[in-house]
C-alpha cells in the first residue's frame, strides 16, 4: 500500500470512528429545523455563520430526543430565547 493510499485509509477509518462516537447526525431542511427548535423547552443550539458576500450561509446543530440534527441555511434562523445559543468557529459533519 502506498503512502497516499495508507493516508486515505487512515482518514476513512478516523471518519468512521467519529461517526460511531457521535451517533447519527440527521441533516434536515432549515424550515424543519426551525419547527424542531420551536418545540424544545430548553436546550442548546450551535450556530456557525459563514461564507462570503455571495455565498453566505449559516449552519446549525442541536440535539433532540437522543438524535443530533444539522441544517444549513442561507437565512439566519431565529433561536427562541429559552434556548441557549453558542457561536462556533466551525461545525464539522462527517460525510
Amino acid at each position: 500500500m502506498s503512502g497516499a493510499a495508507g493516508a486515505g485509509a487512515a482518514a476513512h477509518a478516523a471518519i468512521n470512528e467519529a461517526i460511531k462516537a457521535s451517533g447519527a447526525i440527521i441533516r434536515i431542511e432549515s424550515s424543519e429545523f426551525s419547527r424542531l427548535i420551536s418545540k424544545m423547552d430548553d436546550g442548546l443550539v450551535v450556530e456557525k455563520e459563514g461564507g462570503g458576500f455571495l455565498n453566505g450561509s449559516y449552519k446549525y446543530s442541536t440535539s433532540y430526543k437522543g438524535f443530533i440534527f444539522y441544517c444549513k441555511s442561507r437565512e439566519q434562523i431565529t433561536i427562541p430565547s429559552r434556548l441557549e445559543k453558542i457561536s462556533a468557529k466551525h461545525i464539522w459533519v462527517p460525510q
